[in-house]
């Protein structure tokens, strides 16, 4: 139950949902995991976290503070990090054509820019890893499938896979594996601010299983991938969908 005891890395939009039950997993197994989100605390509706969880307010997209951040964590731990988990993510809903270019630009600087560049702040330090250094990104279905009123989303989370494979390719003798996830639909606060009865009615009718997932199933994929048995996989996306790419008629 502590295969990952005495490692430690960083999950980034932690503070609930998605990124809340991989930490829970990650901190469950023994590591250290510091969770980084624009509140610095977990959401009043979620329970406490577990003793290993360490909280730190800030904005993924403040690259200098992020810097700063990620050294002393590693500092912490011998100059060296195990993971980084990119979950951090933002969207919008809206009609391809009526978004503007703030909103669009936000959803790329979070969605992407972020997770490149959290990835090469940390690569020293997970470089240095003596378990082989191991990112996790989050993808999403709307990287494989096309969705209406979200266009700037998919067009986020299809170069998330994009970048996985090539950071995978160009860092695979430096001692890092890099990998993604593209979760279905579960519950989280990014789906709800989407959701609506006709939108649910729809998504729910897309796959086999007829039924939400269990973010806790998303965290113990990720502990596969961070673990003793992930050490052999990189430039892969795993669909935790439910069966939809799956799904024909």
């Amino acid at each position: 139950m502590e295969e990952l005891k005495g490692r430690a890395g960083i999950v980034t939009g932690a503070s609930s949902g998605i990124g809340y039950a991989i930490a829970e997993t990650l901190a469950g197994a023994g590591a250290t995991v510091y969770v980084i989100s624009r509140t610095g605390t977990v959401k009043e509706d979620m329970a406490p976290s577990h003793p290993n969880v360490i909280h730190k307010k800030g904005d993924v997209t403040d690259y200098a503070a992020m810097k700063e951040m990620i050294a002393r964590i590693a500092a912490d731990h011998g100059d060296t990090l195990d993971f980084l988990v990119n979950n951090a993510g933002a969207t919008a809903k809206k009609r391809a054509e009526d978004f503007d270019d703030k909103d669009f630009d936000r959803i790329l600087e979070v969605n992407v820019k972020s997770v490149f560049k959290l990835s090469t702040l940390c690569y020293p330090y997970l470089k240095a890893s003596a378990h082989k250094g191991r990112i996790v990104n989050i993808s999403s279905m709307s990287a494989h499938l096309g969705f209406s009123e979200v266009v700037p989303y998919c067009t986020s989370k299809a170069a998330v896979c994009g970048m996985t494979r090539g950071l995978a390719v160009e860092w695979a003798e430096d001692n890092i594996c890099v990998n993604s996830i593209a979760p279905g639909w579960f519950a989280s606060k990014m789906l709800t601010d989407v959701m609506d009865p006709a939108r649910k009615e729809k998504i729910l009718s897309r796959m086999p299983i007829h039924q939400f997932g269990d973010t806790r199933d998303l965290g113990a994929l990720a502990l596969f991938l961070i673990g003793d048995h992930g050490s052999y996989i990189t430039g892969q996306d795993y669909a935790m969908d439910g069966g939809a790419l799956a799904y024909g008629y």
